[in-house]
């Protein structure tokens, strides 16, 4: 359990280089006249994925949750391609990535990297994540619990940033 509990760990501190990437970008953005929108479901969402960590933890230590190789390593490794495509999403935006949504007026849709495939891949990276972290190490619990929740977060996200996206975007070339 003591990897187990490295790995969530470092998960957590992928978070926070995460956050100083987004504090970074957001002063760009809003350098450039990018208005925030979806303040209201950020604090929601920024609750959600520490509690995931800590359900990832909680539930492992508390349950006693058992390591199972043939379930464990697979979602070992669908958490570091989810960690791979966020970053490819990071990198791919640059400094327009960011936690929150911020769209700076009048820049084409970014239409490279894995935005060809997808129009949301970083979201596809956070789901991905979020049921096959915890069932790492066999909490069920924690992976279900933050699906459901998760599910509507992004329902709600999704939809604010299309409405950004689309707002922010008229009138721009491609």
């Amino acid at each position: 359990m003591i990897w187990y509990t490295a790995l969530v760990l470092a998960v957590g501190a992928e978070r926070v280089a995460e956050l100083v990437v987004a504090r970074r970008n957001a002063r760009w953005s809003l350098a450039r006249g990018a208005v925030e929108r979806g303040r209201r479901h950020y604090p929601p969402m920024v609750a959600l994925h520490t509690l995931l960590l800590l359900g990832c933890l909680a539930e492992v230590w508390l349950a006693d949750r058992p390591f199972d190789p043939a379930l464990g390593g697979p979602m070992l490794a669908v958490v570091l391609a989810a960690q791979a495509l966020r970053w490819w999403c990071i990198r791919t935006l640059g400094p327009r990535w960011n936690t929150r949504v911020l769209v700076v007026p009048g820049l084409p849709l970014v239409t490279g990297g894995p935005y060809r495939l997808l129009r949301h891949p970083n979201y596809v990276a956070v789901a991905a994540e979020g049921i096959a972290l915890p069932l790492v190490h066999g909490a069920w619990i924690t992976a279900l619990l933050f699906t459901a929740f998760n599910a509507v977060l992004l329902t709600i996200r999704i939809r604010c940033e299309n409405r950004a996206l689309e707002s922010a975007t008229a009138g721009a070339r491609p």
